[in-house]
C-alpha cells in the first residue's frame, strides 16, 4: 500500500490577503502603512495582516523602510518596475536604469542624453513616458532654477535638490530662518538666566547654562512655528550661524560611546561692535561708489532709511 503523502496548502484568505496587499501596494508606489492596509482591508484582523506581511517580506516581495514613527512597505524594486518596464524597449529601460543609478540627487536631461547617446526628441519621449508609469519624477533643483533633475518615483530627494528646511518652491526663506534664529538664542538666554539665578557658583553656572542641539530642537517643535519637520542637524545649522555672529558659544561633551555631543549656550561679546559696523555702510560692498548726489547715495540708500528707522 502506497504510503500518503500530505501536501501543506495555503488557506485561501490568506494568500487573497497577500495578492490584495501586493495590488495596493502597485497602487501606492511611493509605499503603504499599518493603517492603509486596515483601511482597505477592514475585514482581516490585525494577525492576519500581520502573517501576509511577514510572508511577503521573508518571501522577497516587499521591502520595508521607516518614515518618521511609521513603517512603510512598499514593492521591492524591480517587482513593479519589472512590470511596467516589460512593454518598453531597450532604450527606455537604459534611461530607467541611467536615473536608477543617479540615486536621490537626480541627473540632468543632458547628462541623460550623454549617457544614453539618444536624440533629444527620443528622450522626451521615454522620459514622457517613463513618467506617465510614475517610474520616475521630475525635481526641481534649488541649484539651478531653470533646470530640473530626474529620480525614481519613490525616492525623497536629497537636501542638495530641495535645499532642504529654508527653501519652499526655490525661494530662500528668510523670514523663517530669522525667526528660528531668534528663539534658538532667546532659549539659550532664558537657559542662562536660569542657571545664574538658581546656583551661586560660577562653574555650577557656566555648566547650568549649556543646552544640547536636541534639547533645543524639541523646544523649537513645541513652539510650532514651523510648517515642516526640522531635524536636529536643521538646528544645529541655525546654532551655527549664532555662533559665527559671536552670540553663541560651542562645546563638545564626549559620551562613553565616543560619540561626541555638541553643546550650545549665549554669551556676551568681549568687546562691543564698532560703530561703523553697526551701520549698513559697515559691510556694504558699494560703499566706496556712494557720495551725494551720485547713483548711489546716502539719501536714497533703502538699508540706510531701515536702519534709521
Amino acid at each position: 500500500m502506497a504510503a500518503s503523502v500530505e501536501i501543506k496548502q495555503e488557506p485561501v484568505e490568506g494568500v487573497d490577503l497577500e495578492t490584495r496587499i501586493i495590488n495596493l501596494c502597485q497602487q501606492n508606489p511611493s509605499g503603504i502603512n499599518e493603517e492603509t492596509i486596515k483601511d482597505d482591508m477592514p475585514q482581516f484582523d490585525v494577525k492576519q495582516r500581520v502573517t501576509a506581511i511577514n510572508r511577503l517580506l521573508s518571501t522577497g516581495r516587499l521591502e520595508i523602510f521607516k518614515s518618521g514613527s511609521k513603517l512603510i512597505y512598499r514593492i521591492k524594486d524591480g517587482q513593479s518596475t519589472n512590470n511596467q518596464l516589460k512593454g518598453g524597449d531597450n532604450q527606455e529601460k537604459l534611461v530607467y536604469q541611467i536615473i536608477k543609478e543617479a540615486g536621490n540627487k537626480g541627473i540632468w536631461i543632458r547628462d541623460i542624453r550623454y549617457k544614453s547617446n539618444l536624440l533629444m526628441t527620443q528622450l522626451n519621449k521615454i522620459l514622457k513616458n517613463l513618467e506617465s508609469k510614475k517610474l520616475i519624477k521630475a525635481v526641481k533643483s534649488v541649484a539651478a532654477s531653470k533646470k530640473k533633475v530626474y529620480m525614481l518615483y519613490n525616492l525623497e530627494p536629497d537636501r542638495s535638490v530641495t535645499g532642504g528646511a529654508w527653501y519652499s518652491d526655490q525661494d530662500f526663506e528668510s523670514e523663517f530662518v530669522e525667526v528660528l534664529n531668534q528663539q534658538c538664542f532667546k532659549y539659550l538666554q532664558q537657559k542662562a538666566i536660569t542657571a545664574a539665578e538658581g546656583k551661586s557658583d560660577p562653574v555650577a553656572q557656566k555648566n547650568g547654562s549649556y543646552a544640547s542641539s536636541s534639547e533645543i530642537w524639541t523646544f523649537i517643535s513645541k513652539l510650532g512655528i514651523s510648517k515642516v519637520q526640522l531635524a536636529v542637524e536643521d538646528i544645529e545649522t541655525i546654532l551655527d550661524t549664532l555662533v559665527y555672529d559671536g552670540k553663541v558659544e560651542e562645546s563638545f561633551l564626549e559620551a562613553q560611546s565616543g560619540d561626541k555631543k555638541r553643546l550650545y549656550r549665549s554669551i556676551k561679546p568681549l568687546i562691543e561692535t564698532a560703530g561703523l559696523m553697526r551701520m549698513p555702510c559697515g559691510s556694504c560692498p558699494v560703499v566706496d561708489q556712494c557720495r551725494e548726489g551720485g547713483v548711489i547715495s546716502p539719501i536714497t540708500c533703502v538699508y540706510m532709511k531701515d536702519w534709521l528707522s
